[in-house]
């Protein structure tokens, strides 16, 4: 059978899974709708956070971006991995013990303030479109190629899919969906890298295969190290000190927006208890890790196939995967000096071939010359990632307006069924205005989602920080922080992203910080707004402070009383 064939038997198969269950798990309450009834199994929690985590961004284009900017691309290795430590150790346990369903819940009791909780709301919803919109770039790009359907129709067909589990199923679908897609896509994204280790060091072992020696006595990388540098790039594993404070400031971002996402931190309130929010934390990294790991082992591979196989071949002899990612826009070839041979090269005066990052790891497989049924499993394990991502932050949509706005807002009044109605319609119309974005993201995927991630590390990061571990926080500064923080980051953002329309370029960057990185600077303008505010303004009542002190304080210890001034 074909790689086509494969690929409609395979993504058929586990499109119908996750609608089986999304049926069978059909949500029927707000309680299950929000948080699947807080009943789920740590190792079952640990799944559906990694399948929740690991994204389009993680599966399709990390390892991308990392075979185009060798070692700089380790920015999103280190901020994605560290920022989800960093959740697991300090913030998951203690938001799970306050109990809330949400972020903007956990803001407005903390800060005892319903203008807190709005504030936060309209982050998170601001936060949460803008990463779903990288995932419905990453259901396209799968899509477009491998179902033979323009980008546009693949995108559409993904609002399809997330709509009908995600309006049925709320968490509880939702939940038991994203176990099964952490299986196909962590199952799709190592058997390919196991096969192309195999074949290209000997060694089954991706992540020590990409260090090892092949055929010919070479270390792959040196191999790479010296294809890159024939053609007129760096070194694959040089460090580009230039970017050094860039690359600084991005890490950062990832890290510290990884730590304030909302439809993660959310996992936890899923596990019956604090314990077990820790232990599915500890069950999640490891999941993560297996793909994470693999990352880099991909990208080497992808990038050596990539130049062995196009670089100074005739046009007219190219294989077949060549012509077919052409047809979808995604990959270029332009004859500038019409000898009718590919002209791969740093010099973009020269250069012929434009590549975009996000088909890597789906066209590795095809590379490589796999069998056929691995091409299609790869199709099955981003759409995977891409799906149960954007489900999970359509979900933060979805209860930010129905039950932060709508219940603890608008309409206090509201019934459980009137909300878990508004709630399903307000994710409905989150799924067709994002998958519309979609159609016209600012960048590869990767850098869509880092985008989200700095609009995180500057308004909610902070926020839950000290209202965690510092009870004298109050409102006055968390909402001053906030705004600050947010409104900072998303100007810059707009300034000098091109795909937005701003004005700026590249040259304009303060102290040479790109947008993906400049919510670390927000955040740190977050952080400062918010403690001098709130030591120029009076103290939080002393329930809240005793609140925050309980937070942090094991079962039936003392709680030490008295307003801190």
């Amino acid at each position: 059978m074909t790689a086509q064939t494969w690929t409609y038997i395979l993504v058929g198969t586990t499109f119908l899974l996750y609608i089986i269950i999304a049926i069978l798990a059909r949500a029927g309450s707000t309680k299950e709708f929000y948080v699947a009834g807080g009943g789920v199994h740590p190792i079952a929690n640990g799944m559906a956070t990694a399948a929740d985590w690991m994204s389009a961004a993680s599966f399709l284009s990390m390892a991308g971006m990392i075979a185009f900017m060798g070692y700089s691309g380790g920015q999103f290795l280190m901020g994605w991995t560290g920022g989800y430590v960093l959740l697991a150790l300090m913030l998951a346990p203690y938001l799970r013990k306050f109990g809330k369903f949400t972020v903007p819940d956990f803001i407005g009791e903390r800060y005892y303030s319903k203008n807190a909780r709005l504030v936060a709301l309209i982050c998170a919803l601001f936060i949460s479109f803008t990463y779903v919109v990288g995932q419905m770039k990453g259901v396209g790009v799968a899509f477009a190629r491998f179902l033979s359907v323009p980008f546009d129709v693949g995108v559409l067909i993904g609002i399809g899919i997330v709509f009908f589990y995600a309006v049925l199923g709320g968490m509880k679908g939702i939940t038991y969906t994203q176990v099964a897609q952490f299986c196909v896509l962590i199952f799709a994204f190592t058997v390919p890298a196991i096969f192309i280790s195999l074949q290209m060091t000997g060694n089954p072992i991706p992540q020590l295969g990409f260090g090892s020696r092949g055929p010919d006595g070479v270390f792959l990388l040196e191999k790479l190290n010296q294809l890159s540098v024939d053609l007129g790039f760096n070194a694959y594993t040089d460090i580009n000190q230039s970017n050094a404070i860039n690359m600084f400031f991005i890490t950062a971002a990832l890290m510290f927006g990884t730590a304030g996402l909302p439809h993660v931190i959310v996992r936890f309130f899923t596990v019956p208890k604090v314990r077990d929010a820790r232990v599915s934390a500890g069950w999640a990294l490891l999941f993560i890790a297996i793909l994470y790991t693999t990352a880099p082992a991909v990208a080497v591979f992808a990038r050596t196939n990539l130049i062995n196989t196009v670089s100074e071949k005739p046009y007219l002899e190219v294989p077949g995967w060549f012509t077919n990612w052409e047809n979808t826009g995604l990959l270029q070839f332009n004859d500038k000096n019409g000898d009718g041979r590919i002209q791969y090269v740093a010099d973009q005066a020269k250069n012929e071939l434009t590549v975009d990052r996000d088909i890597i790891v789906l066209a590795n497989p095809e590379i490589a010359d796999l069998p056929p049924w691995v091409v299609g499993l790869v199709v099955a394990g981003g759409l995977a990632a891409a799906l149960s991502t954007a489900a999970g932050l359509l979900l933060v949509i979805s209860t930010s307006i129905s039950h932060d706005l709508l219940k603890n807002y608008l309409r206090p009044s509201i019934s459980e069924k009137g909300e878990l109605y508004a709630a399903r319609v307000s994710i409905a119309v989150a799924v067709v205005a994002a998958g519309l974005a979609g159609l016209n993201p600012p960048g590869f995927v990767a850098e869509v989602v880092a985008l989200a991630f700095g609009l995180a590390a500057s308004s909610f990061f902070p926020a839950i920080i000290l209202g965690i571990f510092d009870k004298r926080m109050n409102r006055e500064g968390a909402i001053a922080g906030m705004i600050v923080g947010i409104l900072f980051t998303a100007i810059y953002i707009i300034y000098f992203k091109p795909q937005l329309g701003g004005p700026g370029t590249p040259e304009q960057y303060w102290f040479g910080i790109s947008p993906e990185g400049i919510g670390t600077l927000g955040m740190g303008i977050n952080f400062v707004t918010a403690w001098v505010i709130s030591r120029l303004t009076s103290s939080p009542p002393k329930e809240v402070q005793e609140l925050t002190e309980s937070i942090r304080l094991p079962r039936g210890a003392s709680i030490p009383s008295g307003e801190v001034h």
